[in-house]
């Protein structure tokens, strides 16, 4: 957004806040009675991702989906009937909201691949009728505040110096506000999958996503005195609704881990399979020694592995021994069968030492551990308004 549209740094910030919080008294009243309510997320997390797709203002993506809200509590529509309305609605949305340049075109809609595969095609004219409809429904007024209009200006007062993190002041000041500014958008993007927000006004649930925030990234107080007089709501106001906003959170962050769960099995399985890999074609390699005597048993098939903790005494003795001899060093194939001779001087200390192990083949090992570092926040909420310990993942930021 261009710096001179960032209204609320400017002078009049407090003017155009005070504005919206009229205008947000004189909004329709949503009564969930839509027979598609069930299709609603869909249709919602459908026109997210267009906005996405076409770099649309957050106002504009939630223009469109509290214009489909209100058309859809009003009309009985089929099912395929709404993706014309729905994508209608993110046209008058972005009109009203953004840059001429950045309204998407009739062509950008018809080439989207939902489109094809309905077998949906627009035209200039169905879409203008289907506009004017909405227009007609909407009384010809467009400016209705969403949360997200006012969103920014209760950010811009988030987060103050004297502000206590677990209880310690802040490290640094902007890279809280960068938090706090993640967090409060994805509360705003949770707000707008679920229609039960659509009960309370647009101005308390930016506030909502504000003190959801700093709940989950432990500064506090959770409400300052400061937000209190910039918002004008208070615990009582906000308790439902960051409630809410606090449990859509948990089982987000639930289906994350369970993701996580299961792509850890999955890589776990894999390994496995590898290792079983390597070890169907193993190989056992020996290095090749300036001695060519091989002494060959074919009546035994034991190697005898010798325990590196050996007394002293036996250590010399089996050197002296090696030295004398100059005896039997190991080489062979998975085609071989060789022992090590033993030696009588030496049983009597070996003996508690060695283990006799059969050698069916040549022998590989492979140890695979992978670590995955977790970063977790853990809340735990206050007795004045909720009760109860969470733990959230910070790739919640990734949303």
């Amino acid at each position: 957004m261009e710096p001179e549209e960032q209204w609320w740094k400017g002078q009049l910030a407090g003017d155009i806040h005070q504005a919206l919080r009229v205008k947000e008294l004189k909004l329709p009243v949503y009564k969930a009675h839509s027979p598609q309510i069930g299709l609603r997320r869909y249709f919602a997390d459908l026109l997210a991702i267009l906005s996405n797709r076409f770099q649309l203002c957050p106002t504009a993506r939630h223009l469109a989906v509290y214009l489909l809200d209100l058309f859809m509590d009003h009309y009985d529509v089929a099912a395929k009937q709404l993706y014309v309305i729905a994508l209608s609605c993110l046209l008058l949305a972005s009109k009203f909201e953004e840059k001429e340049d950045r309204v998407p075109k009739l062509e950008q809609l018809n080439s989207l691949g939902f489109m094809s595969s309905l077998h949906l095609v627009l035209n200039k004219r169905d879409l203008l009728q289907m506009e004017l409809l909405l227009l007609e429904t909407f009384n010809w007024n467009l400016c209705m505040p969403t949360a997200a209009h006012f969103i920014d200006y209760y950010l811009s007062g988030s987060v103050h110096e004297s502000d206590l993190h677990n209880g310690w002041p802040l490290t640094s000041v902007a890279k809280t506000k960068a938090f706090m500014e993640k967090y409060a958008h994805y509360f705003l993007e949770v707000s707008l999958q679920d229609h039960n927000f659509l009960s309370f006004r647009p101005s308390l649930v930016a506030a909502a996503c504000i003190t959801a925030s700093r709940i989950c990234l432990h500064i506090s107080p959770s409400l300052t005195t400061h937000l209190h007089l910039l918002t004008g709501y208070t615990w009582e106001h906000l308790t439902p609704c960051v409630e809410l906003m606090l449990i859509a959170h948990d089982n987000d962050v639930k289906e994350a881990n369970k993701t996580k769960g299961q792509q850890s099995v999955l890589q776990q399985q894999t390994t496995v399979q590898q290792q079983h890999q390597h070890q169907s074609s193993p190989q056992l390699l020996f290095q090749q020694t300036p001695y060519q005597h091989l002494t060959q048993n074919s009546s035994s098939q034991l190697v005898q592995f010798h325990s590196p903790l050996q007394p002293q005494a036996s250590i010399q003795a089996h050197r002296s021994h090696v030295q004398g001899r100059r005896a039997t060093i190991v080489s062979g194939s998975a085609g071989s069968n060789y022992t090590l001779q033993s030696y009588p001087s030496l049983q009597a200390s070996l003996q508690p030492t060695v283990r006799a192990l059969p050698v069916q083949g040549p022998i590989a090992m492979q140890v695979a551990i992978t670590t995955e570092p977790r970063h977790c926040i853990t809340v735990a909420y206050g007795s004045n308004f909720l009760s109860g310990h969470h733990t959230y993942t910070t790739g919640c930021f990734d949303r």
